[in-house]
């Protein structure tokens, strides 16, 4: 691992960036008051300005400026309210029922809103006892809502002097995801790789591509000036981000049959050099990813040619020396590796060309797309979408259910005197911060939680122990904050883990020698969470995510189809414009990482609720192939060559009869006669003939010398003819794997 390739990474990212701007929110205006003495006595203003840090997502401005405007008046309210009912026993469950459910169900319109509904609740959970309003509630009420206002003015004031800093980042960070990506593609390239270990990670970054592709999409397509294309910069990022699809289409293409290469090429150097090559193309794609997080101009790292010279030399001297019409194919094969890498790297040279433009030349870029087609669907924001959702169907309102009860039940332990807990509001807390909607994440989260408590308190100890200086501790503090607020979405037990510290740390500024009961509190009440969080989640409405498999394999099958279909058209010279092209494939991919997703939560889930796992993992991975093997067709769609050897048709009726049949059976339909007669027709391609012919010459002809760097069109009808084969036999192996799984599922249903 390249640690310093790493670390700039990581101090380059949007994360580290809103980490550290609501940790400097925090501490500049604690330290100004601690310098007056007023810091006790202005606790809420530091603590309202992490309330308001944490609520901003990334995302478009006017959605983040919206969003934090409603958060203000929220928080301000909730705080007087509860601390307004807090004598109230009767009044206090009403608003734990009332607030829990409300703010739960907010979720239905998107993950920005869940996250504002989730900051609220532990609004809620901080002020439900009054121990931090104290008796002039409307005054501290009111510091909390100046340091609520103190972020929201950051925000303005920094989102102003730089409107494209959060946009350029995102880009960024995709395309570090695609290093890592193509550093996975490089190990099949490498002496016997383990294939399915290999696929099984492609599967898992699939994921959390498309989840930051989405994001991201929504941040560039709905910021106006961006779309716009108003400034040069706005232009080139736009490009540069409709680039980075391009290429993860290149990446995703999967046409060769790497067991084979590997028994042919594998004791060769060629493999290592086409592996090492890839590796070289990844930390470029690094550099780029990084450049444009930190704002700075990119400079290539490597000559493309030179090293791609390099490659085909081998080959071609290898191939002087074992060509034959024997080896025929297998040099076939590799010659459309080669030529798939030389695809991926024009496609690197392309945006490095557009991050080098010329400010003149910038001006006169443009996408000529309809961005709005290609924006994730949202819920309206109006009453009808929320009522609709009250039904046990919902998962958004079995999860309102489960948080409500465990609020309840939390803040009900909590006043049990036996246990000696001082305050009930970090039982709320936790319970709001680990519960999320999958039961996966939040048995994932509740363990993290409980080993980052224990680990932050005991390294809190150390630190106290050891260091007395007020400056230095101070800087530990603004040190932890930082990296808790920059991990917390992404390694959550050591964001926890730095939570605790500088939680310890603060507290002892505010009460000095107390960090023993700080400690013994933060452990029961973490533990009492836990608990409470683990029932509630396996006992109360759960939603196992078995019960969500046959609806994400009827919208893939259905998506992959349509894509599929599409990229056939094209071969037979329908009209297909780039749009609609970006669009089936934008479907298919998404499609692919949500069934993926669900799959790899469903591996989180009790034992007894993971139905059939090995065969819905048999179908993620099919769909994956089907997906991977027609991305690798749309390469030869879009080339604009003529291909009249092959019959299109026959094979688009063939392979749309086999998806067709998957289809009816995932949708319950009667099975077409017709469409098992179809998948049965022989298509009357000419590649075989043309095949052997080559052969017969081979055999009365010496091996030329010369060292043509494209493919034959014998090879590309040849890798074509193969794809659709692949796609066909994945399609049936996938029809068969839904009949077992319905089969099973129907037993079952009758047990």
């Amino acid at each position: 691992m390249n640690y310093r390739s790493e670390l700039k990474k990581f101090f380059t990212s949007h994360y580290i960036y809103s980490g550290a701007r609501i940790a400097l929110a925090i501490v500049v205006p604690s330290v100004i008051l601690a310098h007056f003495g007023l810091l006790k006595a202005y606790f809420l203003f530091p603590l309202g300005t992490s309330f308001m840090g944490l609520t901003d997502q990334p995302g478009p401005f006017i959605r983040r400026r919206n969003t934090l405007l409603l958060s203000l008046f929220t928080f301000f309210f909730i705080a007087l309210f509860a601390s307004l009912v807090r004598e109230f026993p009767v009044a206090v469950y009403l608003e734990i029922i009332v607030f829990g459910f409300f703010f739960s169900m907010i979720g239905v319109y998107g993950s920005r809103l869940a996250t504002y509904g989730s900051i609220a609740l532990v609004v809620l959970s901080i002020f439900i006892d009054g121990h931090l309003a104290g008796e002039h509630i409307l005054k501290s009420s009111f510091i909390f809502f100046l340091g609520c206002l103190w972020f929201f003015v950051i925000f303005m004031i920094v989102s102003t002097l730089q409107p494209y800093k959060l946009a350029s980042q995102m880009v960024g960070e995709h395309y570090l995801e695609l290093a890592d990506y193509l550093r996975i593609k490089a190990q099949y390239y490498t002496k016997d790789p383990d294939f399915d270990a290999l696929l099984d990670q492609l599967i898992s970054l699939q994921i959390k591509i498309k989840n930051h592709q989405e994001d991201t999409r929504e941040m560039i397509f709905k910021t106006r000036t961006i779309v716009n294309e108003s400034t040069t910069q706005s232009r080139i990022l736009m490009l540069v981000f409709l680039n980075s699809f391009d290429l993860f289409d290149k990446l995703l293409t999967s046409e060769n049959d790497y067991k084979r290469i590997n028994r042919f090429f594998g004791d060769t150097d060629l493999l290592r050099s086409i592996h090492d090559y890839l590796l070289q193309l990844a930390d470029e794609i690094s550099n780029i990813g990084i450049a444009l997080q930190s704002g700075s101009a990119f400079h290539p790292g490597i000559n493309f040619d030179q090293e791609l010279k390099k490659i085909y030399d081998e080959f071609f001297d290898h191939r002087s020396k074992r060509f034959s019409s024997e080896t025929l194919e297998d040099f076939m094969m590799m010659r459309q590796v080669l030529m798939r890498v030389t695809e991926m790297t024009d496609e690197i040279k392309t945006i490095v060309t557009v991050l080098s433009q010329d400010i003149k030349l910038a001006k006169s870029l443009s996408s000529g797309l309809d961005y709005s087609k290609f924006l994730p669907k949202e819920e309206e924001i109006n009453l009808k979408v929320l009522f609709s959702n009250f039904s046990l169907k919902s998962a958004h309102f079995r999860h309102a259910i489960r948080v409500t009860t465990a609020l309840l039940l939390g803040y009900i332990v909590s006043t049990f005197e036996v246990l000696g807990i001082g305050h009930s509001y970090w039982i709320l807390i936790t319970i709001v911060a680990i519960f999320k909607p999958a039961y996966a994440t939040t048995k994932d989260r509740n363990l993290l939680r409980l080993f980052g408590t224990v680990t932050g308190g005991f390294i809190a100890y150390l630190i106290l122990y050891f260091v007395s200086d007020s400056r230095a501790l101070l800087i530990i503090i603004l040190l932890s904050m930082i990296l808790c607020f920059s991990l917390l979405k992404t390694k959550y037990f050591w964001a926890v883990l730095f939570m605790t510290i500088y939680i310890f740390l603060s507290f002892n500024f505010l009460n000095p020698g107390n960090v023993n009961v700080i400690f013994k509190d933060r452990i029961i009440d973490t533990l009492i969470a836990g608990a409470v969080t683990f029932l509630v989640a396996y006992f109360i409405l759960p939603v196992w995510e078995h019960t969500q498999n046959l609806d994400l394999m009827r919208k893939s099958s259905k998506s992959n189809l349509a894509y599929f279909r599409v990229i056939m058209d094209h071969f037979s010279k329908k009209h297909l414009t780039d749009q609609d092209f970006r669009l089936y494939r934008k479907n298919a991919i998404i499609d692919l990482a949500n069934l993926s997703d669900n799959f790899q939560r469903m591996i989180s889930d009790p034992k007894n609720q993971q139905r059939k796992l090995e065969t819905v993992h048999q179908f993620v991975t099919t769909t994956h192939l089907i997906t991977a093997y027609t991305t690798s067709l749309a390469q030869y769609a879009k080339s604009g060559h003529d291909f009249p050897e092959i019959d299109f048709q026959s094979w688009k009726i063939k392979i749309s009869a086999e998806l067709l049949r998957t289809s009816a059976l995932l949708f319950q339909k009667d099975l077409n006669e017709q469409h098992q007669f179809d998948s049965k027709i022989n298509p009357e391609d000419q590649v075989l003939d043309l095949l052997e012919k080559r052969k017969a010459e081979l055999e009365n002809q010496a091996v030329s010398e010369d060292r043509i760097f494209s493919v034959s069109h014998l090879t590309e009808i040849k890798n074509i003819r193969e794809l659709l084969e692949l796609i066909y036999d994945v399609a049936k192996d996938q029809r068969k794997i839904i009949e077992e799984y319905l089969t099973y599922q129907s037993t079952t249903a009758k047990q």
